[in-house]
């Protein structure tokens, strides 16, 4: 219904709590927006693993009495949006197995571009798959490893494997948190007093108050146990390819990702946007809410005034009834509603962060021009999105892309906007200084830092299933 790339997954883990499950209940709510499809927790008492998994949202799955069948001091979360698989609870995460060592729990953020070919080799040798992750790849080439110790298990899968991935790992004893040689997805490291803590975005940290420590780099295993924690970074150097979309949609603006606050990132953004792209209006109004901060950088940088001219509802839930009488873009005014008398007679900028297919983005056009608006004007915070996501994103093919089959005139008509300007690639990295290297932009230029063939054919395979 609403014209997005869709977030990937949240990962929240913690060693060494009275209360681990239900600071990582905390935790996955902080990161609630990364995936709503379903979450879990895996607690450890250091004999035996337990776990709680459902379909739905945090708040809604997990319960005291719930969190009461948790018990231990170590606990791994997960919060999931598909990508590879199913939206059903046989794919839900973490991912937990017995096998020849014990149990292991799996939390993955990502998606591997190699997984048809390990599942195809694996189920020659006679493996069973009980789901359609590509996380279930990883957790039997672990327990396929002829390797003694976990970690080492766990280093030797990580050969096999390619793709993005930020992994979260726990035993009856033990929490690792591994993130893939290219850095692709974030993982950071915090302290809670006694307890050692890693999640996804660092939001997750201020909610249950940890103390951010660190990233975890690009390349390395944490690993956290009785003996305290260490790290080491087994595979070869890659040129680092961080998700630049974490910047522009995915993650919270009060998060710290990649070394950089999100919120400051997106306003870096929306000033850069402004002085590619000026135009004599009103006001600057923002789509709510991702549009915030690239609209107040447009707004501050610019000198024209800010105004909330579209107010969303925080109440939409997965599924809505629609009348039988057909109302105009019902899907978009249930989400989004134009203040008039703000709008009225007003020449107006509308600044998002993105476009996928163009239908919100016309909608949204149409609906300020209805409210009586003299000019409308678009502003994106991001370059054009011409090419499909592998590494964890779960994006239209490339022929449902606007911006692949239409120049950016031809996306003005369709949106019937007065003007449309993108923020360039160039401009986007500018807005880093001297830390614009290292990013994967393959949604933007098409350059894909992990290589496989047959793109078209594998995202078909990969997220149509």
């Amino acid at each position: 219904m609403f014209d997005k790339f869709h977030e990937e997954c949240g990962l929240f883990g913690i060693y060494n709590h009275p209360e681990a499950a239900n600071i990582t209940y905390l935790g996955l709510h902080a990161l609630q927006h990364r995936g709503q499809e379903s979450c879990g927790i895996v607690s450890s008492d250091s004999k035996e693993l337990y776990a709680e998994i459902s379909m739905g949202l945090v708040a809604d799955v997990f319960s005291d009495e719930i969190l009461k069948k948790l018990p231990g001091r170590m606990a791994v979360g997960h919060n999931r949006y598909s990508t590879t698989g199913s939206s059903l609870l046989k794919n839900a995460q973490p991912f937990v197995i017995d096998y020849s060592m014990g149990s292991l729990a799996l939390a993955h953020n990502g998606n591997l571009v190699n997984t048809l070919v390990i599942r195809k080799e694996l189920e020659t040798y006679g493996t069973i798959f009980r789901s359609t992750m590509d996380s279930e790849v990883i957790v039997h080439l672990i327990a396929h490893s002829k390797e003694t110790r976990l970690v080492d298990r766990v280093a030797d899968a990580m050969t096999r494997i390619k793709g993005a991935y930020s992994l979260l790992l726990m035993s009856e004893d033990e929490l690792i948190g591994v993130r893939d040689p290219y850095g692709f997805r974030p993982l950071c490291l915090g302290k809670l007093k006694d307890s050692y803590v890693l999640a996804s975005e660092t939001c997750a940290f201020d909610l249950v108050e940890a103390e951010f420590v660190r990233d975890i780099r690009p390349g390395e295993i944490v690993v956290i146990n009785n003996n305290g924690i260490y790290s080491f970074d087994p595979f070869p150097s890659r040129k680092h390819a961080k998700c630049i979309f974490e910047f522009v949609y995915f993650s919270r603006p009060d998060s710290n990702i990649f070394g950089e606050n999100v919120n400051l990132m997106r306003k870096r953004f929306g000033a850069r946007l402004s002085q590619e792209s000026p135009v004599e209006v009103d006001m600057v109004i923002p789509v709510p809410d991702s549009g915030l901060p690239t609209a107040l950088g447009y707004s501050e940088h610019s000198g024209i005034p800010f105004e909330m001219g579209l107010i969303r509802s925080h109440y939409v839930g997965r599924t809505f009834i629609e009348p039988s009488q057909a109302i105009r873009h019902f899907g978009v005014k249930l989400k989004l509603n134009p203040v008039k008398e703000v709008i009225k007679g007003k020449r107006v900028i509308i600044v998002d962060d993105s476009i996928v297919r163009g239908t919100t983005s016309r909608k949204i056009v149409r609906m300020v021009r209805d409210a009586g608006a003299r000019e409308v004007h678009m502003r994106i915070g991001s370059p054009p999105t011409s090419y499909p996501c592998f590494y964890g994103i779960d994006t239209p093919t490339r022929k449902e892309l606007i911006a692949a089959t239409h120049s950016i005139e031809d996306i003005r008509k369709h949106l019937r906007a007065d003007s449309l300007a993108y923020l360039s690639l160039n401009g986007m990295m500018t807005a880093f200084d001297d830390r614009k290297d290292g990013f994967c932009t393959a949604c933007f230029n098409g350059r894909y830092p992990v290589e496989f063939p047959g793109i078209d054919t594998l995202q078909l395979k990969l997220f149509d299933r």
